[in-house]
């Protein structure tokens, strides 16, 4: 494992002067420089993002999801950026965040306002009318005909594009942002272990509110307050409680009321802070659990420490998969599965950033075909399961790859249930 230096941690959330905390200007400077760095490798004159992660890699803008396409950038190989967002974020965004020279309104010609016109006709103007915006930036610019990176495959977009000059590259676009994200910086990785910090917090809640007689909503309902308060943003997530612990997506939180002997199960994920994403998982016992759940309950955190112990720099995902439990571990029979693939997201780890699966992915249904190499920087969530007396536990520990092993983002204790007083 690995070990931290003094005062390596989690610090407060706000600005201070009096100590180095993370740093949002280096945090943008950074990933814009990385962006930079392998668009001009890969050949790319300028780039159009839609994807929201790359918006926000790219800009800081705080891109939160579910906005339809209605807004997209363009950055330039020498650095320039020109962002396009809707009319009060637009004209809000030119106010407060001076690092970003030229922001113009938005014609959203993907997502929900084509969507929700119906009609071709509007699906026409709004798509054409996007393609105009980029291509008369790119000319004011001077990159008219260069080759414009895209990091969507959208058809009708990519064709506006063309037929106005620009010569499109969506591989070269997306595999440079792939390769640019997956090794995070220092004040990424402070995101992280900020974030991480919060969900905690959200655990005591549990512990602190349950309760024979509270409903899974209730308790829920008190663990997200906690993770607003700290300044997360609670995007995903869920509790559930006894038979609905297994299998773990049988339902998200419900209005069951929680009983004596209940296994409880907290799955944050997608909590975010600054935008990047959580996936810290724990389970809970409602009173002293019993052996049979108490095995379970090793068995998993065996499992993970077991793939845990494996991850290094240089080691290739067929290595470490190796220590996911095998089909019989995973209780296929149970899923009457017979292949890996069929079991997504039960024993897995995956990359965490501005989104909640990035690169790495470790899994048995891929990594033993198709493995790719470890690298000190990257950060993950490794999460294993067991069922136990109809009900089932879960663990997950939030992970940076160190040269010399890894280091715990994740804090709250793991070497035996959380037992519940009631």
């Amino acid at each position: 494992m690995y070990d931290r230096t003094y005062m390596e941690g989690t610090r407060g959330t706000m600005a201070v002067d009096w100590e180095e905390r993370i740093d949002t200007k280096r945090l943008r400077t950074e990933r814009k420089e990385r962006a930079l760095e392998q668009l001009q490798s890969n050949g790319l004159e300028a780039a159009l993002f839609v994807s929201d992660p790359n918006i926000r890699y790219v800009t800081g803008l705080a891109m939160t999801g579910g906005s339809g396409a209605d807004h997209y950038t363009l950055l330039f190989e020498d650095g320039q950026v020109v962002h396009w967002d809707t009319a009060d974020h637009a004209s809000n965004q030119r106010f407060n965040c001076p690092w970003l020279d030229d922001i113009r309104y938005a014609c959203p010609g993907l997502g929900n306002v084509p969507r929700a016109s119906g009609h071709d006709g509007a699906r026409r103007f709004l798509i054409e009318t996007m393609a105009d915006t980029v291509v008369s930036a790119m000319e004011e610019y001077g990159y008219d005909g260069a080759t414009l990176g895209v990091d969507v495959g959208n058809t009708r977009l990519l064709d506006a594009l063309e037929r106005r000059g620009p010569t499109t590259d969506v591989k070269s676009c997306t595999s440079a942002m792939e390769v640019a994200r997956r090794v995070k910086t220092r004040d990424e990785i402070e995101c992280l272990r900020q974030v991480a910090a919060i969900c905690e917090a959200g655990f005591q809640r549990i512990v602190d509110e349950a309760s024979p007689g509270k409903t899974e909503a209730e308790l829920w309902g008190e663990a997200v307050r906690e993770l607003w308060r700290h300044g997360a943003m609670v995007q995903g997530g869920y509790l559930t409680s006894g038979p609905n612990t297994w299998p773990k997506h049988q339902a998200n939180t419900t209005d069951r009321l929680i009983r004596p002997g209940d296994l409880l199960y907290a799955d944050f994920y997608n909590i975010g802070f600054l935008g990047y994403r959580s996936c810290y998982y724990r389970t809970f016992s409602m009173g002293s659990p019993t052996d049979s759940q108490q095995d379970a309950y090793k068995l998993a955190v065996d499992d993970l420490y077991d793939v845990l112990d494996r991850i290094k720099p240089g080691v290739t995902t067929d290595e470490v998969v190796e220590g996911f439990p095998d089909a019989d571990g995973e209780h296929m029979d149970y899923y009457d599965a017979d292949e890996y693939w069929q079991m997504t997201t039960n024993h897995w780890a995956h990359g965490l950033g501005l989104q909640l699966y990035e690169v790495p992915l470790i899994w048995r249904g891929l990594s033993s075909d198709y493995p790719i190499e470890l690298e000190e920087g990257m950060t993950m969530a490794v999460e294993t399961q067991r069922p136990a007396d109809r009900q089932g536990v879960r663990v997950e520990e939030m992970v940076v790859v160190r040269e010399d092993g890894v280091e715990l983002l994740s804090q709250w204790p793991i070497d035996e249930l959380t037992v519940i007083d009631h």
